[in-house]
C-alpha cells in the first residue's frame, strides 16, 4: 500500500491526549493542513504515512498546548511596578493611574508583543486576553503565531479606548466584524467587574452576548471587600445580581470565584458556568483562595489563567498547574484532591471549554486543531519518570518546554519563537520602562 502523505508527523516518548487521559508511550501525531488526522503507535505511523515533516520528540512529553483562560497581556510592561499591595490600593493608587496616562495603541500592541513570547516560551499557544485596543492585542498575538480570544472590554468609565460603556461595546463589537474571518481568533464580552459595570450596561451586554453567540467573561468575587460593597449597593451578592439580570449560563466565565457560598456553587453549577482559577495572582493580591475542590465536586469546569504579569508576575501556566494542585491538597487536608492528571486537563481541555473551543483545541483527538507541545524530559531534575502528568505537575517547568505548534505551524522551535523578533522586543521593554517609572 502506498504511503499516505501528510504534512507532519510528531513522534514522542509519551503522547498525552488528555481525553482519554491514559498516557501513551512511542505515539504519534499526523497532521495535515493544520488539524490532527490520525494519532498512533509510531511504529505503525512509519508504515502508514509519508511526511513532508518529522518532529522526532525522542525524551518528550507530547500534550496539547496549553490554555491561559484569563491574561492581560499588555500589563505585562508594568510587572513588578506595585507589588504586595492589596487589590483596590494596586489597581486604584498606582495601576489605573499609569493606564490613564500611557495607555495606548502603541502601549497595548507591545506589551503583547512582550507578553506573547513569554507565554509561548512556557508552552501556551492559546489564550482569553482582556483589555482595552483589543485590536492591538490582536494583531501582536496572531503576529507571533499564537491562537486568541479577545475578551471585549467593557467599562462604565473613560478610558483611551472608549468613553463610556455603550462606547466601549461599540468599539468593541467593531473589532469582531473586522476580525471575525480570522480562524486564530474568537470572541467574548468582557465586563470588568460587576463593581465597575452598571445593570443597564450589563443588561445590554446579555442581549448581545445572547444575539451573537459570545460568552460573557468577567472578574467576579475576587475580595471580601467586593462581596460587601455588592450588597451594600445593590442588596444581594454580586453572583446573585447577576443571575437576576440573565448573565449567568453555559457561556458565563467567572474569572477568580475566590469567595463563593454554597449558594454561589449551586447557582455555577445549576447554570453549568465556568470558573477560570488564577491561583498565583489571588495569593500574591491577598485575595485567598478559591474553592476549587468544591467546584469540581459539583461539576463546574475550571479552567486555569494566570491573569496579568503586573499582578502574578509570571504568565506561567506550569506553576499555576503546581500552585492549585498543592492548595486544592492543603485546603482539603487531602493528598488525593485535585491529582495531577486533573491539573493539566484544568490547563488544556477546561482552559477550551471556558473559551467554547473544546471542539477545535485542549486535546489531542482527530479532527481537531494541532496545537501541540512538547515538554524535554532531558535534564536530571525530570529523571526517572514513571508518571508523565505526575512530572508535567510537579517537576517539569516552563523553561522545560522546547517545541509549540499551533495548526500545525511550529511556533516554538529548541525554545526559540520563530515569529518573535526576541532583541527588538526587549528594546521596546526597556523604552517603556523608561516612561513608565
Amino acid at each position: 500500500m502506498n504511503p499516505i502523505h501528510a504534512d507532519l508527523q510528531i513522534d514522542a516518548d509519551w503522547l498525552l491526549r488528555v481525553r482519554p487521559q491514559a498516557p501513551l508511550r512511542c505515539h504519534s501525531v499526523v497532521v495535515t493542513d493544520g488539524l490532527i488526522v490520525d494519532v498512533l503507535p509510531t511504529v505503525e505511523a512509519a508504515a502508514r504515512y509519508a511526511p513532508r515533516r518529522r518532529a522526532d520528540m525522542t525524551g518528550h512529553i507530547v500534550l496539547p498546548g496549553l490554555v491561559n483562560a484569563h491574561s492581560h497581556a499588555a500589563m505585562t510592561l508594568m510587572r513588578g511596578m506595585a507589588d504586595d499591595l492589596a487589590l483596590q490600593d494596586w489597581l486604584q493608587g498606582h495601576i489605573w493611574p499609569r493606564e490613564a496616562t500611557h495607555v495606548s495603541d502603541a502601549f497595548v500592541f507591545d506589551g503583547s508583543l512582550l507578553a506573547a513570547a513569554e507565554m509561548i516560551r512556557g508552552g501556551i499557544t492559546a489564550c482569553c486576553d482582556m483589555y482595552f485596543f483589543p485590536d492591538a492585542t490582536a494583531r501582536a498575538l496572531r503576529q507571533s503565531g499564537m491562537r486568541v480570544q479577545l475578551g471585549l472590554p467593557v467599562l462604565e468609565f473613560p478610558s483611551a479606548w472608549a468613553p463610556d460603556a455603550d462606547g466601549y461595546l461599540e468599539r468593541g463589537l467593531a473589532v469582531r466584524d473586522r476580525l471575525r474571518d480570522d480562524p486564530l481568533i474568537s470572541f467574548s464580552l468582557a465586563p470588568h467587574a460587576p463593581y465597575t459595570v452598571g445593570d443597564a450596561a450589563f443588561a445590554r451586554i446579555v442581549t448581545y452576548a445572547e444575539e451573537l453567540g459570545l460568552a460573557i467573561h468577567t472578574h467576579l468575587h475576587e475580595t471580601t471587600d467586593e462581596i460587601r460593597d455588592g450588597i451594600a449597593a445593590h442588596g444581594s451578592r454580586p453572583l446573585t445580581r447577576l443571575n437576576e439580570l440573565g448573565a449567568l449560563g453555559p457561556a458565563f466565565v467567572a474569572i477568580h470565584a475566590v469567595h463563593c457560598s454554597d449558594e454561589d456553587l449551586d447557582l455555577l453549577a445549576g447554570h453549568a458556568c465556568h470558573v477560570v482559577h488564577c491561583p498565583g495572582s489571588n495569593l500574591k493580591l491577598g485575595s485567598g483562595i478559591a474553592p476549587v475542590s468544591a467546584m469540581l465536586a459539583c461539576g463546574v469546569n475550571v479552567a486555569l489563567g494566570t491573569d496579568g504579569a503586573a499582578s502574578n508576575n509570571r504568565l506561567d501556566l506550569f506553576e499555576e498547574m503546581r500552585t492549585a494542585a498543592l492548595l486544592a491538597k492543603g485546603m482539603a487536608h487531602d493528598p488525593t484532591a485535585l491529582p495531577a492528571r486533573q491539573a493539566v486537563e484544568m490547563a488544556t481541555l477546561g482552559g477550551a471549554k471556558a473559551l467554547g473551543l473544546d471542539a477545535i483545541i485542549g486535546s489531542l483527538e482527530t479532527g481537531k486543531s494541532a496545537d501541540i507541545i512538547a515538554v524535554a524530559l532531558t535534564s536530571p531534575e525530570l529523571s526517572p519518570i514513571f508518571d508523565p502528568y505526575s512530572h508535567l505537575v510537579y517537576a517539569a517547568g516552563r523553561a522545560d518546554v522546547s517545541h509549540a505548534w499551533v495548526a500545525g505551524d511550529c511556533i516554538l522551535d529548541n525554545r526559540q519563537p520563530t515569529q518573535c523578533d526576541l532583541p527588538a522586543i526587549l528594546r521596546l521593554a526597556q523604552y517603556w520602562q523608561e516612561k513608565l517609572k
